[in-house]
């Protein structure tokens, strides 16, 4: 499978842990979905890069401030079918790339669906800062 760098704004097909799961005591997720990347870090010497993804998804927010609306032309490009999506700010997962829980997008020998757009982007990271400034937002899921 061809794994692409890791850089924030691309979007990936990943095994998400929601925090819900995560409290059950489970530590697999459910389902794979695609997850943009919002911060890609080396960590040390060895060249380790850590990442943390936030997810999409179909599920209409319960908490409108949670979750970004995924504009339809923006879904086309990335090939996500046309049904609405949502870029959920309240729920982040973290890992070491490439972990164990990227997949294949369907059909594809890669785990990338593209890049989102830089303003869409900019909004996703801003958000998530402000929330997690302000305690409305747990840590992310570790992963490893």
């Amino acid at each position: 499978m061809k794994l692409p760098p890791p850089r924030p704004g691309l979007v990936i097909r990943y095994a998400f842990l929601w925090s819900h799961e995560a409290r059950k005591g489970a530590v697999e997720a459910v389902k794979e979905r695609p997850c943009a990347i919002v911060v890609a870090a080396r960590k040390g010497t060895n060249g380790d890069v850590r990442v943390i993804v936030a997810p999409i998804t179909h599920q209409p927010p319960a908490d409108p401030t949670a979750s970004i609306a995924v504009p339809p032309e923006v879904c086309r490009k990335l090939g996500l079918d046309s049904d609405a999506q949502w870029l959920r700010i309240d729920e982040l997962n973290g890992f070491l790339w490439p972990g164990y829980d990227l997949r294949p997008l369907p059909g594809r020998d890669t785990v990338e669906y593209g890049l989102l757009p830089e303003a869409l982007f900019r909004d996703l990271r801003m958000r998530i800062l402000e929330r997690q400034q302000s305690r409305q937002s747990g840590r992310p899921i570790n992963r490893d």
